[in-house]
């Protein structure tokens, strides 16, 4: 029976973390497919370990695995896409889901829909958060720094997505042992890297509108503008790494 393995990063999330849980679990999945959650705690301050550990309790399928200390969200996808890696069939699918509020898991059922119906010709689904009316300001203004990493995102990749930097990203498991091992990006730059190391290797990547509620940074959001900063770095960076494998790996 083939797995979604969903990997959780989360920092300081005790408010939201139960919540997520349950609503991956009230997804209904394509028939025959099953969803496995790994918690990666990245060194929170506050009650969010001790809500995990009473997750664990209930869920017994639930993993955590924990950082001494904040290491970024980046790191904390490593941690859990290396311990997956590890039992996961190659038939499998490893995604990311965010500890927040902001996506709705129940979009993820069709993730794995198109990959059942493209069995050969999907390496990875991006999630694409702007296909819908977003009024407020707060959307607006994301939407637009979103766009622009995006399109020189794609400029130095080759890649067609609209939001590069979305949480909802869904890799099958060969890919991801392909790509894991250049993922050294420790922060949010780790969403270009991703994006530009599934082109290096010729992934087949399309997208998927997703549902989108962003919370504000009173709302504990964490993202700000030095992260756009370092992904532009990164996608230079990694326009560079793509220059020298393809010089290295001619065709």
């Amino acid at each position: 029976m083939p797995v979604l393995h969903l990997v959780i990063p989360f920092l300081n999330e005790q408010a939201t973390l139960e919540t997520v849980i349950g609503r991956v679990e009230q997804v209904v999945w394509p028939d025959g497919w099953t969803v496995r959650m790994t918690l990666v705690d990245d060194g929170s301050s506050d009650d969010s370990a001790a809500s995990a550990t009473s997750l664990l309790d209930r869920h017994p399928d639930l993993q955590l695995l924990r950082h001494g200390s904040n290491l970024g969200k980046g790191a904390a996808l490593r941690t859990g896409f290396t311990l997956v890696l590890n039992h996961a069939d190659e038939a499998d699918l490893v995604g990311v889901q965010d500890a927040d509020l902001e996506y709705a898991p129940s979009d993820l059922a069709r993730f794995v829909e198109i990959f059942e119906s493209n069995k050969a010709s999907i390496d990875a689904i991006i999630g694409n958060r702007w296909l819908g009316i977003q009024p407020s300001a707060i959307r607006r203004v994301h939407r637009i720094a979103n766009g622009v990493l995006s399109l020189l995102s794609n400029r130095l990749t080759g890649l067609n997505i609209h939001d590069m930097e979305c949480c909802y990203k869904i890799i099958r498991v060969p890919m991801l042992r392909t790509v894991l091992p250049e993922l050294d990006e420790d922060h949010f730059a780790i969403e270009p890297q991703i994006a530009a190391a599934l082109a290096r290797h010729g992934a087949r990547v399309t997208e998927v509108g997703v549902s989108y509620d962003p919370r504000s940074f009173a709302e504990g959001k964490k993202i700000g503008l030095r992260d756009g900063f370092e992904a532009m770095t990164s996608m230079i960076r990694e326009w560079r790494r793509s220059r020298r494998y393809r010089r290295s790996n001619p065709k």
